[in-house]
């Protein structure tokens, strides 16, 4: 970790804000600013946080839904625990069988899905970004296991060759999908966000 990365990072808005409202991560603001725009979290839902360390937008869905609403946070880091009944995690990787299952031991159900999960980077923009749409795919597979008919859903993507194939999956399943950056988003960042409302539940019968 260099001493101008550090020196970016601490003069970073988003960065200083997150430090002085007490957000455990910057990213914190791209959700607020895109549930202000999209209208995705609402009071009293029941939220699935995938890629949710170190806890940033879980502590701005706990804000959003309130005491009457749930949220779940997956990652394959451990996330300090919030000490409230509503606000839940699990540490564990989310393209796996095993997660999937423990995910809806707790959690059968949900109004909303989000994630602003990263692969790990190899510095291989293909590789990253095909990591990244794979990591888009298997939220959108758990969506399809168990968000609500009429549900929302939050997903970052690296944009790439394979992003407009992906969106077409997701406007596919959705009535409503855009895809967008918040404002809060790193300059020069490759990463974009597809917000889609109104689930359309698929009923598979034996």
């Amino acid at each position: 970790m260099s001493k101008r990365w550090l020196r970016e990072k601490k003069r970073d808005y988003y960065y200083r804000k997150a430090k002085a409202e007490e957000y455990r991560s910057r990213a914190s603001f791209k959700l607020k600013q895109l549930n202000e725009r999209f209208g995705l979290i609402r009071r009293g839902d029941k939220v699935l946080d995938l890629g949710a360390a170190p806890g940033g937008w879980m502590q701005v869905v706990k804000e959003i839904a309130g005491s009457s609403g749930f949220v779940l946070g997956v990652d394959l880091a451990k996330i300090r625990d919030f000490g409230l009944e509503n606000v839940k995690s699990i540490q564990g990787d989310f393209t796996r069988k095993e997660t999937i299952e423990k995910i809806k031991e707790i959690l059968p159900s949900c109004d909303v899905i989000i994630s602003d999960a990263s692969p790990d980077i190899s510095g291989v923009w293909d590789i990253d970004h095909f990591s990244s749409v794979e990591l888009c795919r298997s939220a959108l597979s758990i969506a399809e296991e168990i968000l609500k008919p009429g549900g929302n859903f939050l997903v970052k993507i690296f944009q790439g060759e394979h992003t407009g194939e992906f969106f077409g999956e997701v406007k596919d399943r959705f009535t409503y999908a855009k895809m967008t950056k918040p404002e809060a988003s790193r300059t020069g960042s490759a990463e974009i966000y597809v917000a889609a409302k109104g689930f359309k539940k698929r009923f598979i019968y034996a």
